[in-house]
């Protein structure tokens, strides 16, 4: 299961300077957040994804496409270096490693349950109202970005934070898992379209 966890995401290439937001500032980001998000029904994007482990000199890098269709069907489409790609859907997640096939019941696994809305909201964008993580806001050179540390200590055993980049419209521009080892993952979205006409067929195994 830890395998699975840290197939699907994502984290962090330079350091930026950071300041904490007040809370007009904080309450300001909400408001652009949300109003995007309601407004999301579709989203297609490409992205990388670097994953940093501590006894790697380089980090892994992957590319691939994303496609999100409200409320909750998600598809990672990896195409570079390898071909790879996991669906959500139906709180089932399929896996398809280059034509073998797998799915896992998210439905009676607590973990996977979670993972799956954490990764549906944060494509989103809309992960403000989550109970199950304190939350902290931070301004990002030019973008906003805002810290969720799980509650949870059995999801916590996976995720120690996870960060995501907003631009000054609200869209989301890089997610970024840590784990409880330091090791990460962070996928840069690029190329998003919102709301643009999304077949069914897309989100197919």
């Amino acid at each position: 299961m830890r395998k699975l966890v840290y197939i699907l995401f994502f984290m962090v290439l330079a350091v930026h300077a950071q300041s904490k937001m007040n809370t007009s500032e904080a309450n300001a980001l909400k408001a652009t957040v949300k109003a995007l998000s309601d407004e999301t029904r579709t989203i297609t994007a490409d992205f990388v994804q670097y994953k940093h482990l501590d006894f790697l000199s380089n980090d892994i890098k992957s590319e691939g496409k994303l496609a999100f269709k409200s409320p909750s069907m998600v598809k990672w489409e990896y195409v570079k270096p390898f071909s790879y790609s996991v669906l959500f859907k139906n709180e089932t997640l399929f896996i398809n490693d280059n034509g073998n096939k797998s799915n896992m019941d998210m439905g009676s696994n607590k973990i996977f349950k979670q993972l799956n809305q954490l990764i549906t909201a944060s494509i989103k964008g809309d992960l403000f109202d989550a109970s199950e993580f304190e939350v902290f806001y931070f301004k990002n050179d030019e973008n906003s970005e805002v810290h969720f540390n799980p509650k949870d200590k059995q999801f916590a055993e996976f995720i120690q934070s996870f960060h995501i980049t907003f631009n000054d419209k609200g869209e989301v521009q890089e997610v970024k898992m840590i784990e409880p080892s330091a090791d990460y993952t962070q996928i840069i979205f690029s190329n998003r379209a919102t709301n643009k006409p999304l077949s069914d067929a897309v989100f197919m195994q």
